[in-house]
Parts: C-alpha cells; sequence; structure tokens
C-alpha cells in the first residue's frame, strides 16, 4: 500500500490531490516551481519563473457554483464569474481553511521521475528534485502529476508562410499581460479560442484595429443565460444530459443551432463554423458587439505573411499591421519523465479514463488534469485526485496493464487505418465523465434512490445543476453538508446580485420555473429514467424524432 506520496505542481488540481491524500491517510509532498500556490492563476507581470500566467483582465467562464471545490463552497458574497484575484483567494482559503500549504515546498523543480528498479513489486518512484541549485533524490510510493495543460506555448510559425519576412512584432498568448503598449497599434490575432477571445475584445477598446482569424469559426456563448442566471448552472442538468443521450444527434444539433443563433446570427457575424469542422464554444460576452461596433474585424485563416501585412484564404489583404497575436494553445510534455513513457503519457489515449498510463504494472502514478471537459476542471480533477488516492491506497482497482495497453494499442491502429475517429482530444462531456470517475471510489448518487428517500434533495439533483457538491452525497469522502450546499446553491448565486432592494423582485429558479421552462422533456426524462428496458429505449430512439422533435424545437 502506498503511503508517500509527490505531487508534481501546486496549481488547482495540486491542491486538491494533497487534500485527497490527507484525507486518504496519505503522506502528500508536493514540488512547486515558483515561490507561490494557484498556479497560473497567480497573476505576475512576468514569466519569468517559466511558469505561464493568466492576463489581468482574465474572468473565468464557469460560475462559482459549478467551479468549486465539493466540500467547499465559495463564499456567498462572492461574484459568480471571478476575476482572477478573487479566484485566487477562494483558492488560499481553500489551502488555509485544510492546512495544506505546509506540505508544499516552494522553488522546488522536478528534474526527472523515474522507476525505481523493483517497481514490478514495489511499484516506487525516484524523484530527483532541485532547490536553489542543490538536486535532492528521494523514494515515493506514488505520484501525482498535476502540471496541468499549459506548460509549453504552441507557436506553429512553420505553418505561416513568409511569417520570418514580417518585421513586426509576434508574441504568443501567454506573453500577453494587458493592453498597455498597444495603443493605436494595428493587431492580428490567429486562433479563436476562449483566449483569442478576450485578448481580442480587450485590445479593440486601445488599439487602433483588431484582426480575428480563425480557420474553423465558433459558437459564442454568453455567460447569462435567459432570465439572467448563469448559463452553465442552466444547461449543466441530469435531465439535459438523459434526453442529449437518447435524442437523435441530428435533432440536438438543430436544436442547439436555432437557440445559439437566437442571440445574433453567427454566420451574419462571421463565425459560423466552417463545413466539416467539429463544433467549437466560446464564452465571450463582448465579441460579438465588437464586430457590430467594427472594432474587431473577423477574418479567414493566414494564406501569407509580406513584411507589413497578411494576405487570407478569401484573398483580403491586411495591410500595415504591427503586432501579430498567436493564441495558438499549448503543446502538452512532461519533462521530467524519460522516453518511450514520456511520449506515450502525452496521448490521451494511453490515459485509462485520461488518469492512468496504460503501461505500468503497478498503479501508483495518477496524470491530474491532463483533460479536456465541457464544464469546470476543477471538479474533474479533484474527483480523479479522490480515486487516484483510494487506487495507490489498494482500496479500489483498475484492470491489468496487458489488457489496459491491448486495448489503447487496438484503438490506436483502428484510428491510423481510419475505421474510427481519433476522439481523444475531444473535450469530455461534463456530467458524463464525473459520474464515470465518481462510479469508480462509489461516489456517484443514485437518482432513483434518492426520489424514494429526499424526494426534494433528489428534484435538485435531477432537474437542477449538476453542482460539485453531488459527489460528496454518497460513498467515501462523503460530506455531511453536501445536501445543504445543493438546497441553498441558487441562494448563493443571487447573493451577489442582490445588491439593492427592489419591490416585488422575482424569485430564482423554483420548482415552477423548472416545470414551466423544460415541460414535456422533463416529463419525457422522468419516464425514460424509469422505463430502462433496452427495447423501450430502441422504440424511443427509432420514433422520438418523428413525434416529439418539433414539439421540442418549439419550446427552446
Amino acid at each position: 500500500m502506498a503511503r508517500r506520496v509527490a505531487v508534481i505542481g501546486a496549481g488547482v488540481s495540486g491542491l486538491s490531490s494533497i487534500k485527497c491524500c490527507l484525507d486518504e491517510g496519505l503522506e502528500p509532498i508536493c514540488f512547486e516551481r515558483s515561490n507561490n500556490f494557484g498556479g497560473l492563476w497567480k497573476f505576475t507581470e512576468s514569466s519569468e519563473d517559466g511558469m505561464n500566467r493568466i492576463y489581468r483582465s482574465l474572468v473565468t467562464n464557469t460560475c462559482k457554483e459549478m467551479s468549486c471545490y465539493s466540500d467547499f463552497p465559495f463564499q456567498e458574497d462572492y461574484p459568480n464569474f471571478m476575476n482572477q484575484e478573487k479566484f485566487w483567494n477562494y483558492l488560499q482559503e481553500f489551502a488555509e481553511h485544510f492546512d495544506l500549504l505546509k506540505y508544499i515546498r516552494f522553488r522546488t523543480t522536478v528534474c526527472s521521475i523515474t522507476k525505481r528498479p523493483d517497481f514490478s513489486e514495489t511499484g516506487q518512484w525516484d524523484v530527483v528534485t532541485e532547490t536553489e541549485g542543490k538536486q535532492e533524490r528521494a523514494v515515493f510510493d506514488a505520484v501525482m502529476v498535476c502540471t496541468g495543460h499549459y506548460l509549453n506555448p504552441r507557436l506553429p510559425l512553420e505553418s505561416f508562410p513568409g511569417i520570418h519576412k514580417f518585421k513586426g512584432q509576434i508574441l504568443h498568448s501567454q506573453e500577453y499581460r494587458g493592453p498597455e503598449g498597444f495603443q493605436g497599434k494595428r493587431v492580428l490575432v490567429i486562433g479563436l479560442g476562449n483566449t483569442a477571445g478576450d485578448v481580442a475584445v480587450e485590445l479593440s477598446r486601445t488599439a487602433a484595429q483588431v484582426l480575428l482569424s480563425t480557420r474553423t469559426g465558433a459558437w459564442v456563448l454568453c455567460r447569462s443565460s435567459d432570465g439572467g442566471y448563469p448559463f452553465n448552472m442552466v444547461i449543466t442538468r441530469r435531465c439535459v444530459n438523459f434526453i442529449a443521450q437518447v435524442l437523435p444527434s441530428c435533432v440536438l444539433n438543430r436544436i442547439q443551432e436555432r437557440q445559439l443563433n437566437k442571440r445574433f446570427n453567427h454566420e451574419n457575424y462571421g463565425l459560423s463554423i466552417t463545413k466539416g469542422k467539429k463544433s467549437k464554444f466560446v464564452v465571450n460576452d463582448e465579441l460579438p458587439t465588437c464586430i457590430l461596433c467594427g472594432t474587431i474585424t473577423m477574418k479567414t485563416s493566414v494564406k501569407e505573411f509580406t513584411e507589413t501585412s497578411a494576405l487570407f484564404e478569401d484573398g483580403t489583404v491586411g495591410e500595415n499591421i504591427d503586432i501579430v497575436i498567436f493564441a495558438t494553445g499549448y503543446t502538452f510534455s512532461f519533462p521530467f519523465f524519460e522516453e518511450p513513457f514520456k511520449s506515450l503519457c502525452t496521448k490521451k489515449i494511453f490515459l485509462y479514463k485520461r488518469v492512468f498510463p496504460s503501461n505500468l504494472e503497478r498503479a501508483t502514478l495518477a496524470v491530474i488534469g491532463f483533460i479536456g471537459l465541457k464544464g469546470s476542471i476543477l471538479a474533474a480533477t479533484e474527483l480523479q485526485a479522490r480515486w487516484a488516492t483510494r487506487v495507490f491506497k489498494g482500496l479500489c482497482q483498475i484492470p491489468p496493464s496487458q489488457k489496459l495497453m491491448a486495448e489503447a494499442t487496438k484503438k490506436e491502429q483502428l484510428i491510423k487505418r481510419g475505421v474510427m475517429k481519433d476522439t481523444s482530444e475531444d473535450k469530455l462531456e461534463f456530467i458524463l465523465y464525473l459520474d464515470d470517475i465518481a462510479a469508480c471510489i462509489g461516489a456517484k448518487p443514485s437518482v432513483p434512490s434518492l426520489f424514494l428517500k429526499d424526494p426534494r434533495l433528489a428534484w435538485e439533483v435531477f432537474f437542477g445543476p449538476c453542482t460539485p457538491y453531488q459527489y460528496r452525497l454518497v460513498g467515501p469522502g462523503k460530506w455531511d453538508g453536501a445536501r445543504n450546499a445543493i438546497l441553498t446553491q441558487w441562494d448563493r448565486t443571487l447573493k451577489p446580485l442582490k445588491t439593492r432592494t427592489v419591490p416585488n423582485s422575482t424569485k430564482p429558479a423554483s420548482m415552477s420555473h423548472y416545470l414551466k421552462v423544460w415541460g414535456a422533456p422533463i416529463l419525457l426524462a422522468s419516464l425514460l429514467l424509469i422505463c430502462k428496458s433496452s427495447l423501450f429505449l430502441k422504440s424511443v430512439r427509432d420514433n422520438l424524432q418523428n413525434r416529439i422533435s418539433p414539439y421540442l424545437i418549439s419550446i427552446w
């Protein structure tokens, strides 16, 4: 059984990993190469320590109730969407409340992580670290890698002919801190992820012109939904997820397209998804307005650069460009591993449930947070850490490495032959993935059982937002405050908004509100939940589109 655990990184994933180790009676030692915790959420003016940092104006894309640690809700007066300082304050409160900081060794770089000679029997690792020029070697029973996605900026200059002729300034979005120094400049932003949208919007207020280039387009989401409630609290619900699993994809796509084009027509704004490309979503409240006002101009992908301009695929030219910002993401690497283990870990297809490397005969190394998710990463990484620590203790088992490698290798071959699509880089469905991991540790809530024991709670669990507290209702790590946290989540959502008393103000989403909004979908989901017969589900799937989809589309 593992006892001593090395945790690499003290960011969001690292902090939860330390706590999960303590919850299971393990002894964590966390190595953090910077001088503070919080990872990229700790803002600095520069990245001299080699750490990737966020820009000053960053605001969270997921609201506080969906992106908190499952047994530590945000204070009720915290805004629903926070700037980096406010979110870092929450991480500090979490670390201090559970007394985590004493387990972190700051300014310590992990140089190498290698198997010990007797690994097949002990599962132990040699970890070499360096602090202020002095190296130290230590033996650990298990390792949790919590370095995340954002290690190495991806700057694909080779994909842009003529870029080396360009005389202006070239940056990666990692280097961006704020709009200072961009006044009066003509800026080209390449990419259309969340960062690209944020940077383009902020620069549009000071730059002379901002061009935003995209190969694929994207659906643009707003942080607030109808009625002003946080968008991800409205859509991330078990009842909605259940219907989505049953409805044909063509119906879902039609509903999605109709709903997202209600606010503005994406095609008119140059944002619609290129035919044949996967759907992509960005969260940005101001991008459509900036396009409408002309402070941001949407462009196709860049075909070629000259000394001062960019030629786009549609034949248009962006003249007199001063600065190019590549918001082209990051490459994944684990510099402390040796080959071929290093290369294998970067392939998500060889990570069992995105956590355990398939080729290890002893499951004593877990990769935490190396995941793309349609929702809060924090909620997923905490569950990953809870699962990993129980595997380390021998309380949970995973399939043998031979079986995992055979399955992953077979899937890789089928992908290379074009028999199946590679979905390893796709973002995973929030509820499906969290339920999958929670089931491994016995923490997945049973909705039918809840309806029998606690109907009020069951209603909120199934028809309300799937907040992280749901995974503290049962099983190992059960938290006595989980029920109350779920029943009061709308109170904490509206508290920071109620700063002015308004007579006859409307109440938050209640049971009657849910029924009015969801109507037939709720009834349908309930019936499907009760009738689990595979024959019944098949019949529903075959006939649902013709009988029900017109009504569903009309109410969305």
